[in-house]
């Protein structure tokens, strides 16, 4: 499956691991890196899956001495795709963006400032996305339109506006750009590859995060990327997620994303268990009758 792999030489003691998978969607990722480059405020070890790469990223990533990365000579989706890129970090905390997604200055000294602000590792933390268009993500910042793409990309008016636009801390991180410590990555077996290609995979592994223990899923408002939305997934057959996260979890992904993480809602703490409001008991019976007429 993993064609090739190469570890670079760094020169300086990395912050983060970041790892973006990617197919065939070189310019995106080009711009992507860049930003990283140019933006963050620390030092941090890049690390790339190359799904195919037959338009010039396998040779330009080859040639870039500061990027580690795996190569699979076929697509493999993003679950497996980030667990082959695991087994290259050399820090204590990863990072998973998309190719497709621009980081904006001070993106990393947020993510640093709360991981400081805390005793321990029990937290998953996303960072907020500025998109062209209004989407299914409530947690995201739209529609506030920079381009479509590396060719009519706005750089200058979206540091100068995008990064200002008014957002508060919210509730219930799954989404990229997401940071999460190593320990925890490896403790929960990272993606879960029954959801490959990729659909459904983030509640996924935020709810296996959740059963060891973690509660705070924060979305850092200040820790801001633009996603273009080059809509990659539309390119492969998808796996039916929602119903197999039902079957595996006994619940739907909304349930979890409302009743649990309170997705979307202004971040106020930790989290507790789901009230046994009427609410939640009504979408428990309705889980239950989705379940079983879903077997």
């Amino acid at each position: 499956m993993i064609k090739e792999q190469k570890i670079a030489e760094l020169q300086y003691q990395a912050t983060f691991s970041i790892l973006i998978p990617s197919w065939n969607n070189l310019p995106f990722l080009q711009l992507c890196i860049e930003s990283i480059l140019k933006n963050s405020k620390f030092d941090h070890q890049i690390i790339v899956h190359i799904n195919e790469g037959s338009d010039g990223t396998l040779d330009w990533v080859k040639s870039q001495p500061n990027l580690s990365y795996t190569w699979s000579e076929k697509n493999i989706g993003v679950c497996y795709a980030l667990n082959a890129m695991r087994s290259l970090i050399q820090t204590d905390y990863l990072v998973y963006a998309n190719d497709d997604m621009y980081l904006c200055p001070g993106w990393d000294t947020h993510f640093r400032t709360e991981i400081n602000n805390r005793k321990d590792d029990l937290f998953f933390y996303s960072g907020t996305l500025i998109e062209p268009v209004f989407s299914n993500n409530a947690c995201a910042i739209a529609p506030h339109d920079y381009g479509s793409g590396p060719t009519n990309f706005d750089e200058k008016k979206l540091l100068e506006e995008g990064i200002k636009l008014p957002k508060k801390d919210w509730s219930g991180a799954t989404w990229p750009p997401n940071i999460v410590s190593t320990r925890l990555w490896d403790l929960v077996g990272g993606y879960s590859v029954e959801f490959s290609p990729g659909m459904y995979s983030d509640p996924d592994f935020a709810k296996k995060l959740w059963d060891v223990g973690v509660r705070d899923f924060k979305g850092i408002e200040a820790s801001r990327a633009y996603h273009f939305m080059s809509k990659t997934v539309g390119r492969v057959v998808k796996n039916e997620g929602s119903k197999q996260f039902l079957q595996k979890w006994g619940m739907t992904s909304g349930t979890f994303m409302k009743f649990y993480l309170r997705r979307g809602k202004d971040y106020t703490g930790e989290l507790s268990n789901p009230e046994d409001t009427a609410a939640f008991k009504k979408k428990q019976l309705t889980t239950m009758l989705k379940k079983y007429f879903t077997r």
